[in-house]
């Protein structure tokens, strides 16, 4: 005799294995979107450095159900918000087959102008089922550039509000047009435009054969356990926390002066509020985050700690809520200048991980070098930032290479070296700075001594010399901090070395604003080591000799630091380092 019930526990459990394989399908679906993307980008951002986010929405609301792996959280978090503003401004009743839709509006959106996103309808038949969204950020989009100087975002480059691209698969030659006019690299900047149009027309494809093979019509069904399934995952590990309040700050090198950000993280069994009450106020550079890039951020850190393994959709991420007075740096008010929203924007994760570290100590990491130390510089005729009578000329030349230093020590691990963290974008590597522009890059290594001294001890920052070719000046766009406040240990670890941007000869450089390189000088950047986790004499000994022999290192670090004593040959001398820690 059948067990009553069986039938009915039979057919649901091969119903939520039916939901389960089409939602990793469905993911699997973003991914190519968005490796399309990075397959066709034109920028280094993009097609070099990975700088893209893709996904999938909801037609109605627009709440995302899911995003591809590849992608950076500051532009895949905001933009999951942004295609709700895309709905009201084209309800879903007026797009067409072939339509899309574009903005780089930064409080709309991702933060600042030089992210173009674009959203696309997927149809079954004359009804849209789907939203397909990517965004990518582009090597120019005029105004001073991609530097931190400008006062009002009228500074900063061309606006576009929230318009139609494409109507029914043809794209507005105008739109293309006012872009060209308005920016210095337009082969480049219109390539990519082409390229978010492209890979979302990938995503539809791709969609349109997933649900013709799993026999489906509509992605209601999927969508709603999806979100639900992800809600559900991210408040239980949300009531695993100890419910309360948990505050931090963290001091910055700012603009002009030093900066205090402050967070309050507020748990309880309804989900986690972010709260920036007392940071500092609205700046006049463009350093301001738009609360969009500063959610996106914040929601990203909490994820990290509590829920890693969950999936990134509308149904996890609204059980974070980020809060910042109006008007203040973290929440600016229009028309503040955005450009550089990434310094700070990407340096929150830092401050709600040390929020979180109150309440779950053994799963946060120190903090990491954070923002990127990109090498975004210019050159040619009208883009030196001052007057060299007599100096060699150059080729015209824009371009935003992607670097980073190194990431805190974690809980258990050693730090990552020359890594970004959080954005997760990858290093451009030399061949390609030298192939897209007149620079030569004379030296890029790992930088001794610059990860924080801890039991595990931060990841190493990097070294870089750069050069015009045939010695003409060139402009750097400086958008770095960490120079005066370097990224803390915790648990006891200690700081990683503080960052430098100078010349070759000695002389110093600010660390954000757009600056001349005279001719024949060598720029040299050195990066931020991350944080150590735990007290440097607990490292193991072992450790300590094999980070010496690989050069990370150094043998006088390795003796006054971690009080390891070593012998001739690089091995350990355990008799002076039982002296050294005794």
């Amino acid at each position: 005799m059948r067990e009553p019930g069986g039938a009915r526990r039979r057919a649901a459990a091969k119903q939520a294995i039916e939901l389960q394989t089409m939602w990793n399908r469905l993911i699997a679906v973003v991914e190519e979107q968005a490796q399309a993307l990075v397959r066709t980008g034109f920028s280094t951002s993009t097609r070099e450095a990975g700088d893209v986010s893709a996904g999938v929405f909801e037609p109605g609301s627009g709440r995302m159900f899911a995003q591809a792996v590849t992608g950076t959280p500051g532009h895949v978090n905001s933009m999951a918000e942004a295609v709700k503003h895309f709905l009201r401004r084209f309800p879903p009743a007026s797009m067409r087959p072939g339509d899309a839709f574009i903005t780089n509006d930064p409080w709309l959106a991702t933060g600042h102008l030089h992210d173009f996103t674009v959203v696309t309808p997927a149809f079954r038949g004359r009804r849209p089922i789907a939203l397909f969204a990517a965004t990518c950020h582009v090597v120019d989009i005029g105004g001073l550039g991609l530097t931190p100087d400008g006062r009002q975002i009228f500074h900063e480059g061309l606006q576009v509000p929230i318009l139609r691209l494409a109507e029914r698969g043809r794209v507005d030659p105008w739109f293309l047009a006012l872009v060209r006019a308005n920016v210095r690299e337009p082969t480049q900047v219109v390539g990519d435009i082409h390229s978010l149009l492209a890979c979302n027309e990938v995503g539809i494809g791709r969609l349109s054969g997933m649900m013709a093979e799993f026999g489906i019509a509509s992605l209601e069904p999927l969508a709603a356990h999806i979100l639900s399934t992800s809600r559900a995952a991210k408040l239980a590990a949300i009531r695993k926390i100890p419910p309360g309040t948990y505050e931090n700050e963290m001091r910055i090198d700012g603009f002009d002066r030093p900066l205090t950000l402050r967070c309050a993280l507020g748990v309880s069994a309804d989900g986690i509020v972010v709260d920036y009450a007392g940071s500092p106020p609205q700046n006049p550079y463009a350093i301001n985050v738009p609360l969009s890039y500063a959610t996106a951020n914040s929601c990203f850190a909490v994820n990290c700690v509590i829920a890693p393994r969950i999936p990134n959709n509308a149904g996890s991420l609204e059980l974070v809520t980020v809060r910042a007075p109006a008007g203040s740096l973290l929440n600016p008010k229009r028309p503040a200048a955005v450009a550089s929203r990434g310094i700070i924007g990407q340096m929150l994760p830092d401050v709600v991980l040390g929020c979180l570290a109150k309440a779950l100590p053994e799963m946060v990491p120190a903090e990491s070098t954070s923002c990127l130390w990109n090498l975004t510089v210019a050159g040619g005729p009208g883009r030196s930032a001052g007057s060299f009578a007599g100096a060699p000329a150059s080729a015209p030349f824009d371009a935003n290479c992607f670097h980073n230093g190194g990431t805190g020590a974690r809980p258990s691990l050693d730090g990552l070296s020359a890594t970004a963290f959080p954005s997760g974008v990858r290093n451009v590597p030399v061949e390609i700075t030298e192939t897209v522009t007149p620079l030569v890059v004379w030296r890029k290594e790992f930088r001794p001594d610059s990860g924080g001294a801890g039991r595990f001890r931060g990841g190493l920052g990097q070294v870089m010399h750069i050069a015009h070719r045939a010695g003409a000046p060139f402009t750097l766009f400086a958008r770095y901090d960490r120079i005066g406040h370097p990224p803390r240990g915790r648990a006891g670890g200690g700081s990683g070395a503080p960052g430098r941007v100078g010349l070759l000869s000695g002389a110093a450089l600010k660390a954000k604003g757009a600056q001349a390189i005279p001719p024949g000088a060598t720029l040299v950047l050195e990066m931020p080591g991350g944080g150590g986790h735990g007290e440097a004499g607990m490292r193991d000994p072992a450790r300590v000799a094999e980070d010496v022999r690989n050069g990370l290192v150094s043998p006088g670090s390795a003796r006054t630091l971690y009080r390891v004593a070593l012998c001739p040959d690089g091995g350990v001398d355990e008799a002076g380092t039982a002296r050294l820690r005794a």
